[in-house]
């Protein structure tokens, strides 16, 4: 049998937050196991699950080191504007700014929180010819 990978992410509302991953990962949730189970492919393969806990074996919220990284490329000079329309269409799903976007020499970078809390990076590489 073939090895399959995946990131999940438990939530409290297990349907926003898939909604919230689709929004900025341009893909449609789709039904998984039950109910409360969502799954989202990765552009490059791969999936996101979300699901919501069963009440019989809670997962409490934690902030911990483990972010998602989400990346686009950037053809042009702006990776600042690119990034910063990447952040209002986060921000209008949802999420909160916890660091404002930067400027690195690799591109642009910005941390946000999802709705469940869960700390997320949005990365523009500077895509040069």
């Amino acid at each position: 049998m073939p090895l399959r990978t995946s990131l999940v992410l438990a939530a409290d509302d297990s349907r926003r937050l898939a909604s919230f991953y689709g929004n900025l990962l341009g893909c449609q949730p789709i039904a998984g196991f039950s109910t409360s189970h969502w799954q989202l492919t990765w552009p490059g393969g791969g999936r996101l699950e979300i699901y919501q806990p069963s009440s019989s074996r809670p997962l409490p919220r934690q902030i911990g080191r483990l972010s998602l990284c989400l990346q686009q490329d950037c053809p042009d000079d702006k990776p600042l504007a690119q990034l910063q329309a990447w952040i209002d269409s986060a921000l209008a799903a949802g999420a909160l700014l916890e660091q404002p976007p930067r400027l690195e020499a690799f591109g642009a970078e910005a941390w946000l929180l999802d709705p469940e809390g869960n700390r997320l990076l949005l990365l523009v590489h500077l895509f040069r010819r």
